[in-house]
This record gives C-alpha cells, sequence and structure tokens, in this order.
C-alpha cells in the first residue's frame, strides 16, 4: 500500500495552508507526508498560500508578494471554508517547520513562483530548512527548473522534485538539468509501469491529487513506496484499514 501525503494539510477537513490542516495532518500518524505551498511576503517571510492572490482563500485581497507578513496576518484564511476557522490565519513557513520538528512527517513544500517574481524565495526557504535541521524531512519542489537548479546551488544536498501537470516530454533531459531526485506529476499522466521504472532508476514518485476512492485504491495498489497525494486522507486511511482486516 501506499504513502499517503496530505495536500495543503488535512484540507478535506480544514483550510488549506493553515495550521488547522497541518495539525490534523500531524496528528494522524498513516500520514507520512504533508505538502504545503509557499511564496514570499513583501518583507521577505516564506509564507503559507497557494495562489498568489488572496481572494480566494483570505478575505483579503491583491497579490501576495504586495503585503508585509503583519499585513498578511491581519486576514482571515479560514472563514472561507468554515465559521469555526475564522481565526486561522496565513502561517509563516517557520510555524510549520516548528510543528513538524517533533514528528518524522515528511514535507513537500512547493515554491510557488513565475519568472522573477520571488528572487529569494530559495534562500529563504533554504535558510529556514538549515535553522531547523529538517534536511531529512523536507523535499523542495516546483514547476519552476530555474528556482529547483536554485535550490541545489545553494544547498546540493537538498531533496529536490520536478512537477509535471501533462505528458512528460523529455523527461530525462529535465531531471538531469534540474537535478531533480523526486517527480511530481499528476495522476492521470502515471502507469504502475512507468512508475516502478522511475522508483527502479532512484527516483521518488509523488502522485496527485487523488480523491476519488476508487482512484486511490487503483493507484494506490501501484507501489508500496509510490506517494499518493489527497486532500482527504481518511478516504485513503480507511482503505488501508480494510486492507489489513483482510490480510
Amino acid at each position: 500500500m501506499s504513502y499517503c501525503m496530505a495536500h495543503r494539510g488535512w484540507s478535506g477537513r480544514a483550510p488549506e495552508n493553515t495550521m488547522a490542516a497541518i495539525k490534523l495532518a500531524l496528528a494522524e500518524p498513516g500520514i507520512q507526508a504533508i505538502e504545503v505551498d509557499v511564496q514570499l511576503s513583501k518583507d521577505e517571510i516564506p509564507v503559507l498560500i497557494h495562489d498568489f492572490t488572496l481572494e480566494r482563500t483570505t478575505n483579503g485581497s491583491g497579490l501576495v508578494k504586495d503585503h508585509t507578513f503583519e499585513q498578511l496576518r491581519q486576514w482571515s484564511a479560514g472563514s472561507w471554508f468554515a465559521e469555526e476557522f475564522s481565526d486561522e490565519t496565513i502561517p509563516a513557513l517557520e510555524e510549520l517547520f516548528q510543528a513538524v520538528s517533533q514528528h518524522t512527517c515528511r514535507l513537500n513544500v512547493e515554491l510557488k513562483t513565475a519568472g522573477n517574481l520571488y528572487p529569494r524565495l530559495a534562500e529563504k526557504v533554504v535558510e529556514l530548512v538549515e535553522a531547523y535541521e529538517l534536511h531529512s524531512q523536507v523535499c523542495l519542489t516546483s514547476f519552476d527548473h530555474e528556482i529547483i537548479k536554485k535550490v541545489k546551488g545553494l544547498q546540493p544536498s537538498m531533496k529536490t522534485g520536478l512537477i509535471i501537470a501533462g505528458k512528460p516530454v523529455l523527461l530525462r533531459e529535465q531531471l538531469e538539468e534540474t537535478g531533480a531526485a523526486i517527480l511530481s506529476m499528476a495522476y492521470p499522466y502515471l502507469t504502475k509501469n512507468f512508475v516502478h521504472m522511475m522508483l527502479e532508476k532512484g527516483y521518488e514518485i509523488f502522485a496527485w491529487t487523488i480523491d476519488d476512492e476508487h482512484e486511490l485504491k487503483r493507484i494506490g495498489e501501484w507501489h508500496p513506496h509510490l506517494y499518493i497525494c489527497t486532500n482527504h486522507p481518511d478516504r485513503m486511511l480507511s482503505w488501508h484499514a480494510e486492507r489489513k482486516e483482510s490480510e
């Protein structure tokens, strides 16, 4: 049975990329990894948020990069999800690192950028990983090739991953160019044979984002070292429990 990765924390039960969602995931021993998204505030504090704009997941507005961390904290990052989460705010990445330092859970930190949007994002995140000595737990992934190469230049031992949303083209060249050891792919483009081949070559595979119960079971059978990223870890954990009972 594959590993369970909580997408943006346990985002099926709490607002994505908040400490509420992260704490729920950390409290469940059946979750082996947590995925989050990181950008920089105007004063270059790494913060957890997916969109470049604030409107979808907060009651603020505008671009994340145009607001200081103090300004970002004034808005609710949870009221859109449910009233009980109205006190949730945009967390700093450091808050996540403080929380996970007491756990063995892995962290998949996606570096959200485009072009030269965040010139110092790689440096700021690598600094925090080093400060909290989380090299063994943290991997840094991105769609952006340049930022992955920048991370490897800053810290060659840092585990990095390439995110691909479609059918992989010139995959070997992309992995060699970036130095990535992880391939994070949209699950419709994965096959069982491809997963086995890449794992045998020494790469790690993250499959995203799978919420359908049938697909969780089908793909979860492919390989025990495959990571499945889901908004609903409870569905995957229920299947794991059913499998154990039937063995």
